[in-house]
């Protein structure tokens, strides 16, 4: 059987016209910024104008730890949405806007698959609005700025060794993780070891996606601290006065962005952080615009349960004042096979001893996700090879973790493919049985947040760290930012830090190799293992086979 490419299906797409979509949602056209005829920004005063509207239910869409098998995870979430609004619910959908790094490394699209996908798909995951580029500016002014208040002779007493922030481009490039700036002599200001990060682990995209509004936006900013003076005494962005420029770059990227669903219903796509190095979650201002238009709100957080889920409910939730109604975690049977041992070659061949051999990984992000005291179901997503034995041998270990598992065909057959699951979800949040808490409290010292994510979400014995680290927290602690959450930077593909480790590991330790304190997105980094906040490109990148064909088409990208 021969089935269509996700970019043939896109390619085919009945759109209707962007404020069409609006209309859906009671979004009046004079509050849209068209971005051409299929995509648009929601102002600002619409937004404030919601205020008072009751808040509909909120779904969390996780996942296994991904494999190369693929689990499809905004696939699922796109799905979801449309079954919702199938089965008669005014559903919106809010996912994450694509990075062109991992588009042009290894990853490919970010906006679904199948039948199940955000329109315009090219676009998406391309420039789109140009919120990163806006994101990128605003970061990289900042750096200019503290280089630029040094050059003219450093009036706040900025102690060169000791400025931490960094600068940022949206693209994989190892050979910026470590530079050298300021080299060619005086005109060029003063040599410095600095840095980059790929612009989804910025801290203003953290703080983007976690403000209310420009007001917010701007304070948070200002919050940044950016280098310590030589007495270890912040300086902060406002010191640079730097803050009002940069809220004037973000002002537009502040709005959501709002496209449509191949069946034509809304989806907000907004913000972009990593979920393996920043906190992996699609924007609060767009999270709480959906919730205030729809009864129910599907959004995803990235990656696996054990990072994107954990850092959803105590980031996102936890500084947002969001309470999810209920959590689907995507699974295929693939996966499970992989989590089994079976090579990717053999994964056509049935094999349900592996596919038990590797549902553990499953069981542990299932009692993960339950211990925040939130219903979880179980969406299987359906592979054509996958065999009745082995979605049964699925079912049955959910069952024996005390969860539901569903399988859905989305992918292949859109809305109509997934209306089980909707309605199952439905009916979870409607009965209001979700007792959502955060898996700590502010007050608990810093080190102590870290080896309790490590030990109660990665099953570790414990979370090591060398004294300067632990130094460093407990003067923060003292600076008063012991309340802050903690956003662990982790490799995705495992419970522990070595990424060829699958299944559900115990025993192992966290070791933490920095922190990073983001004062105005409010939340201490904690990088582990071997992780990088700037990525690099894979042996035969993307790029390689990415092109505009004959047609006019791009090619490659998906």
């Amino acid at each position: 059987m021969a089935f269509k490419t996700d970019i043939e299906i896109a390619r085919e797409a009945v759109k209707l016209p962007i404020q069409a979509i609006g209309d859906k949602l009671g979004i009046p056209s004079e509050h849209l910024l068209p971005y051409g005829h299929d995509k648009a920004k929601v102002g600002q005063a619409f937004i404030d104008s919601l205020a008072e509207r009751p808040d509909g239910k909120l779904i969390l869409v996780t996942a296994i730890n991904p494999t190369p098998a693929g689990e499809g995870k905004t696939t699922t979430t796109v799905g979801l949405g449309d079954g919702l609004n199938a089965i008669g619910k005014k559903a919106v959908i809010c996912i994450r806007e694509a990075s062109l790094g991992p588009n042009f490394g290894m990853k490919g699209g970010a906006a679904g698959g199948g039948r199940a996908q955000v329109v315009p798909m090219e676009e998406m995951n391309l420039h789109f609005t140009g919120d990163f580029h806006a994101i990128t500016a605003a970061h990289n002014l900042l750096s200019a700025m503290i280089d630029n208040h040094i050059y003219w002779g450093n009036a706040l007493e900025i102690d060169e060794r000791r400025i931490v922030w960094r600068r940022v481009m949206d693209m994989n490039d190892r050979a910026l993780r470590d530079v050298v700036v300021g080299l060619g002599g005086v005109p060029n200001g003063f040599a410095r070891q600095t840095g980059f990060d790929i612009t989804v682990a910025s801290e203003v995209m953290a703080i983007l996606c976690l403000a209310r509004d420009l007001d917010d936006l701007q304070k948070r900013l200002g919050d940044i601290v950016v280098a310590y003076r030589r007495d270890r005494s912040p300086i902060h962005c406002r010191d640079i006065k730097a803050d009002g420029a940069m809220t004037v770059l973000l002002r537009d990227a502040m709005q959501p962005n709002l496209v449509q669903t191949l069946e034509n219903n809304p989806a907000f796509v907004h913000g972009g952080p990593f979920a393996n190095i920043a906190h992996g979650c699609n924007s609060v201002i767009a999270t709480r615009t959906a919730l205030k238009l729809g009864d129910y709100v599907v959004t995803e957080a990235g990656f696996g349960a054990d990072l994107g889920a954990e850092k959803f409910f105590d980031i996102k939730c936890r500084k947002a004042g969001l309470t999810p109604a209920a959590a689907v975690i995507v699974a295929t049977v693939r996966a499970m096979k992989m989590n089994g041992g079976v090579a990717k070659a053999d994964l056509g061949a049935e094999n349900v001893e592996a596919v038990q051999k590797g549902c553990p990984n499953l069981g542990r992000h299932i009692a993960n996700v339950k211990s925040f005291g939130v219903p979880v179901v179980v969406a299987i997503n359906h592979f054509h090879s996958d065999t009745e034995t082995e979605i049964e041998a699925v079912r049955e270990y959910c069952r024996a973790h005390g969860a539901e598992a569903i399988i859905c065909r989305h992918w292949a057959e859109g809305s109509a493919g997934i209306t089980e699951l909707a309605t199952r979800v439905a009916e979870i949040a409607d009965a209001g049985v979700s007792t959502f808490a955060p898996l700590y409290d502010d007050d608990m010292p810093l080190f102590q947040k870290i080896d309790t994510i490590a030990k109660r979400i990665y099953h570790a014995d414990e979370a090591i760290a060398d004294k300067s680290i632990r130094d460093q927290l407990r003067t923060w602690e003292a600076a008063g930012y012991g309340h802050l959450p903690i956003c662990m930077a982790k490799t995705q593909y495992s419970f522990s830090t070595d990424p060829n480790l699958r299944g559900a590991p115990e025993g192992h330790t966290v070791p933490i190799r920095e922190v990073r304190l983001s004062a105005g997105a409010g939340f201490i980094v904690v990088i582990c293992g071997e992780i990088m906040t700037m990525p690099g490109l894979p042996r035969t990148p993307a790029a390689e086979t990415i092109r505009i064909n004959e047609a006019g088409f791009v090619e490659g990208l998906f």
